[in-house]
């Protein structure tokens, strides 16, 4: 998600538009049995604030971004949620 996000940002850029709202739905989203409470867990967490992403310049041409064209700034996190991978 993620990445279409940074997509997203990108092509605004490149076409001098403002960044609009990314709307994602997912499609056979499921979850194994073996991961119950991890997913009970994820749920019981609140949202954190959403990081801001900065592009520090405009590349000539969509495919001429590099890493270090990118800044995240404010970006919170929970701790890692550890799972078996299901089989």
């Amino acid at each position: 998600i993620a990445s279409y996000a940074l997509l997203t940002h990108m092509v605004a850029q490149q076409c001098g538009l403002a960044v609009g709202d990314f709307v994602w739905t997912g499609g056979d989203c499921h979850i194994y049995s073996n991961h119950e409470e991890q997913v009970k867990t994820q749920l019981s967490r609140a949202p954190l604030p959403y990081p801001t992403m900065n592009i520090k310049r405009r590349p000539a041409s969509i495919f001429d971004y590099e890493f270090d064209d990118f800044e995240l700034v404010g970006y919170e996190h929970h701790p890692a949620i550890k799972g078996a991978v299901a089989v």
